[in-house]
């Protein structure tokens, strides 16, 4: 990230020409380099998700964050890997949001399956204002969950609370219990 904000504003102090537009592509690269690094780091699954399911990865997830999170789930049974994962590091994502611009001191993680449906809500008692249009974060989060026939949705006004609902119409594993 170092790397593409020093050429970008190299970039802006170049005169036009041809080293500003070699920058101009060293930057585009930079930009596309970590795009692909950040799609590979999410593409590995952590060890907890693989062997023990959504249910134990998200726990695990809201123990490690840096705000005090509970967690209520209701989800028995194993969905498919691209499920389990989008959920999962989605959630991984909104953890990461909440601690870093929330102004939140607790967060909760509820939700289940029912009715072919698996819906996991996150949500914080911090000072609200997230806005889908803001960045691109919110709208990877999205796009990640749309890859599945998935839902996202944001309920966040100014004073708070922020709630962030994953919903995916999906079937169980046949072998899960």
């Amino acid at each position: 990230m170092a790397l593409t904000m020093m050429l970008g504003m190299a970039r802006l102090d170049a005169p036009a020409g041809p080293l500003a537009e070699q920058l101009t592509r060293a930057h585009d690269e930079a930009e596309r380099a970590l795009v692909e690094l950040r799609e590979l780091i999410r593409g590995i699954h952590p060890p907890v998700l693989t062997d023990y399911g959504l249910d134990a990865a998200l726990v695990d997830l809201a123990a490690r964050s840096a705000i005090p999170v509970d967690v209520h789930l209701a989800l028995p049974q194993r969905f498919s890997r691209p499920i389990e994962s989008t959920v999962y590091f989605v959630v991984s994502e909104v953890l990461s949001n909440m601690a870093k611009h929330s102004g939140a001191d607790h967060g909760e993680i509820f939700g289940g399956y029912s009715h072919g449906r698996l819906v996991v809500t996150i949500c914080d008692n911090g000072r609200g204002g997230a806005d889908v249009g803001a960045g691109t974060g919110l709208l990877g989060l999205g796009d990640r969950v749309s890859v599945v026939d998935g839902r996202l949705s944001l309920s966040s006004p100014l004073g708070g609370p922020t709630q962030i609902v994953v919903e995916i119409s999906c079937q169980p594993l046949a072998d899960s219990e």
